[in-house]
């Protein structure tokens, strides 16, 4: 009897455990396919004539407006306890600023360049400002791995320079420049020691800055031209999908897998928008896609191991 109960209690702690695994596990896999989305529907809003500058008032003006009062209450003369000096720094390479060159970049190259190449970049980034400004140390199979990520880099940007010309070699190039910008803010969090959520809520509350010269531009009357439906696409995909929602989840993710096991659904990310695009857009890889893809892959998986 005594070891029935036993064996009753141990299947029970079992499964308990496995429970927040499970939901890291979800709640990651939620995250990626919400930046994935938030790419796709990127590329999809540009080519409704969407301006790069309309997709940015959708990405972060409802978020900010949600956020506002939680930031009023935190401390608005301190931004939160970040300080305006460091919030705006964060503003340029993790926010609005970064977000609108990147969007321009889709007007130059496919959905699969820039979501391949602008995660590969800020990977790249990281370690490259780890080791230098960190002073972390950098493994043997980071080091391998940023070198296959930039053979498969390599392989996108052969693409552009063999088939689509000038402008699919400047679109490559911008998503070098937001990656490695994404890089930077990353390292900043980490050397300020701000968390993600405090940052998201200081980012997304400064860009309500914009509002007032997006409205006087005529923006809104630009937009609203679009139509009800598509407008509510995109404040769905990149102001609620991508920006917050996406962020809550991985940070959920992060809690219950720890950042090692976590820092695999990012990864996955090209993956992901490379199929959202083929089944939603119409936009399958090409075969040069395809190959930088999968050996960018093969770069993270060498780039996340500790050894």
């Amino acid at each position: 009897m005594d070891q029935r109960t036993s064996g009753a209690d141990a299947l029970n702690q079992k499964n308990h455990d496995a429970t927040p695994a499970l939901l890291g596990v979800v709640c990651g896999l939620s995250a990626a396919l919400f930046w994935a989305l938030g790419f796709a529907g990127t590329r999809h809003g540009l080519k409704l004539g969407f301006t790069p500058v309309d997709l940015l008032v959708h990405r972060y003006v409802w978020s900010g407006i949600a956020f506002l009062p939680l930031v009023l209450r935190a401390g608005i003369s301190d931004l939160c306890g970040i300080g305006w000096g460091r919030g705006l720094a964060l503003v340029v390479l993790g926010g609005p600023v970064m977000a609108l060159i990147s969007y321009t970049g889709f007007l130059f190259v496919p959905l699969g360049h820039g979501s391949v190449i602008q995660p590969s970049s800020a990977t790249l980034g990281g370690l490259l400002l780890a080791a230098v400004f960190l002073k972390e140390k950098i493994s043997a199979s980071r080091l391998a791995g940023a070198l296959v990520i930039v053979g498969g880099l390599g392989v996108i940007g052969a693409e552009s320079i063999g088939h689509i010309g000038a402008d699919g070699v400047l679109g490559d190039l911008i998503f070098v420049l937001t990656g490695f910008m994404f890089a930077g803010f990353g390292a900043l969090l980490r050397h300020w020691r701000v968390s993600a959520v405090s940052a998201a809520l200081v980012i997304n509350v400064l860009s309500l800055l914009l509002l007032p010269v997006y409205l006087a531009s005529g923006g809104l009357a630009r937009v609203m031209a679009i139509g009800v439906t598509e407008n509510a696409i995109q404040a769905l995909a990149q102001g609620v999908l991508a920006g917050p929602a996406a962020l809550y989840l991985f940070a959920v993710s992060v809690q219950r897998l720890g950042v090692a096991r976590a820092a695999v659904f990012p990864a996955i990310v090209p993956a992901l928008t490379l199929l959202v695009g083929w089944l939603l857009l119409g936009e399958p890889p090409t075969a040069l896609q395809a190959a930088g893809l999968v050996t960018v892959l093969c770069g993270f998986y060498l780039a996340q191991r500790q050894r």
